[in-house]
């Protein structure tokens, strides 16, 4: 196909203010993934967009299966979507479970 560019997996973006570390949770609008790589704010970095990550988790209980979202303020994954709080953005879906003690969510990205 000519007009194929990429699997889409791995994207590079542009950090954000303040940078990024591997492994953080990036929000860029409705586009959500974890960074591959480090980067100073401005800096191309590798942003993955699919695949299973063990992310920060606020102090809910999470479900096997339940749709997760991303509170970007936070910078944690919680199970309350952006229509009951206004801003957080879908993440992905919960692939373990999880009591609110544990500190992260094993989630499946989702675009």
């Amino acid at each position: 196909m000519k007009n194929y560019v990429q699997a889409g997996n791995v994207i590079t973006a542009t950090a954000p203010a303040g940078g990024v570390s591997s492994g953080d949770g990036v929000l860029f609008d409705s586009l959500f993934g974890v960074a591959s790589t480090d980067a100073a704010e401005g800096e191309d970095f590798e942003l993955a967009t699919i695949g299973v990550f063990d992310l920060p988790k606020a102090a809910v209980s999470v479900t096997f299966g339940a749709p997760l979202y991303w509170d970007d303020d936070a910078k944690v994954i919680t199970t309350v979507d952006s229509t009951t709080a206004g801003a957080n953005a879908v993440a992905g879906i919960a692939i373990t479970a999880a009591d609110s003690g544990v500190a992260t969510a094993r989630v499946r990205l989702v675009i």
